[in-house]
């Protein structure tokens, strides 16, 4: 297809990174961000634009609002995206390494003292409370569910392309199955799907070339082609396991909500993580501030491997964030050209729906079937999803109040 016409404009003030603060700034700045950026991605952008755009005027609105373009466009954590290339574009490298760590330990560490938790008092899985946790992820992706069809599955064809993804996932519920449901999606987006075209934008310039850009998809690509061959041949747990957690972070569209069938896929049906343990994480990871993508760290705590504990969940968290940096260096020098396909838009565009699909069919299996098991979960469920849908709450409380509530109606 042609490829829409574009007037780019760099800012060739961008092209070098600004030091003036340095890593050890950049850290600190987004360490307080980790611990107070409760509400989920779309909360943390705006968290985001008001510390960097409006109180530290580190950019812009209109460079802000390309960068987290670019993220949204991109598989990943489109929130830690952002903050990524901020630190880059603040601090090059060491300020993209500061700004992860910064908004990313602080959940990361609490899931990994919940995961030490959960290993060592085995009948903790069992108390009421933990159920609660079980029951509010069903109204927390749930919530997502209906958020990302609204804004993704907007006419009817993308509303059927979410149902063939979904159904597509349930007849074959392995990661396999989540991968052809995405590509399918992606590809009849491509051949049916026709948008506006896309705005000319103005976009900035980072301290990345070309050439490297080339180099970090390679390197992007690599472990999805050679660690499943690698953990095939040797047999090793340790190899599959990060070749799981890999393949979830490098496919995630639409939302860190999206791994959680994903990492799913990679870690129950092997046996590695029990299902009501996997989903007791995944509620406590709604109630503390921070990227979403920190479960895996909890994960890796507490699976059945030669490096359960801190050092699994260590390798866990690197290893499901490794992809969104490196798809990130692999697009921002080829950002303007690239996100002015229409090929690519429409192919994106079929993509996301597919994730509604996908996540739609989680919502069922393992969340639903894994945590109500009577009338009184799924009117606990329920009022769950009210109170984050109509009534707004923060997802804290709604969290505090289902693990109140759990430990009720055990009791």
């Amino acid at each position: 297809m042609p490829r829409i016409a574009s007037v780019p404009h760099t800012d060739d003030s961008l092209a070098q990174p600004e030091n003036r603060d340095g890593a050890w700034r950049v850290f600190l700045v987004f360490l307080r961000l980790g611990l107070t950026s409760f509400g989920g991605p779309i909360a943390h952008l705006g968290y985001f634009r008001t510390e960097f755009v409006q109180r530290r005027r580190w950019l812009d609105d209109r460079a802000y609002s390309d960068l987290v373009a670019l993220c949204q466009f991109l598989p990943g954590p489109a929130s830690s995206q952002v903050g990524m290339a901020l630190g880059l574009r603040r601090a090059g490298w060491p300020g993209l390494l500061a700004a992860w760590a910064g908004f990313t330990f602080p959940s990361a560490i609490v899931l990994v003292l919940f995961g030490y938790g959960m290993a060592e008092y085995r009948s903790m899985a069992d108390a009421g409370w933990i159920h609660g946790l079980k029951v509010v992820a069903v109204a927390v992706v749930a919530q997502a569910v209906w958020g990302m069809a609204k804004s993704l599955c907007p006419d009817r064809l993308r509303a059927a392309l979410a149902i063939l993804a979904a159904l597509t996932t349930l007849a074959l519920p392995t990661a396999a199955g989540q991968v052809t449901a995405m590509a399918a999606a992606g590809l009849l987006g491509r051949m049916w799907l026709r948008l506006p075209p896309a705005e000319a934008v103005r976009t900035s310039a980072y301290p990345l070339s070309r050439g490297f850009g080339l180099l970090a998809l390679a390197l992007f690509a690599l472990p999805l082609l050679v660690l499943p061959i690698w953990a095939a041949a040797s047999g090793s747990s340790v190899i599959a396991l990060l070749e799981g957690i890999y393949r979830s972070g490098a496919l995630v569209f639409g939302g860190g909500h999206v791994v959680l069938p994903l990492l799913q896929a990679t870690v129950v049906p092997q046996g590695m993580v029990d299902n009501a343990d996997f989903l007791a994480g995944y509620g406590a990871a709604q109630a503390i501030p921070g990227p979403l993508f920190t479960f895996a760290a909890y994960l890796g705590t507490v699976a059945q491997w030669p490096l359960q504990g801190w050092p699994g969940g260590l390798a866990a968290l690197v290893t499901v964030f490794l992809p969104a940096l490196l798809v990130l260096a692999a697009a921002l020098p080829f950002w303007e050209r690239l996100r002015q396909r229409a090929d690519i838009q429409t192919t994106m565009a079929g993509i996301n729906a597919g994730v509604v699909g996908i996540l739609l069919a989680a919502l069922y299996d393992p969340v639903w079937t894994g945590a109500i098991r009577g009338p009184a979960d799924f009117g606990l469920a329920l009022a769950a999803f009210g109170l984050l849908v109509f009534g707004r709450w923060p997802p804290v409380l709604v969290v505090a109040l289902a693990a109140v509530s759990g430990w009720a109606i055990a009791a």
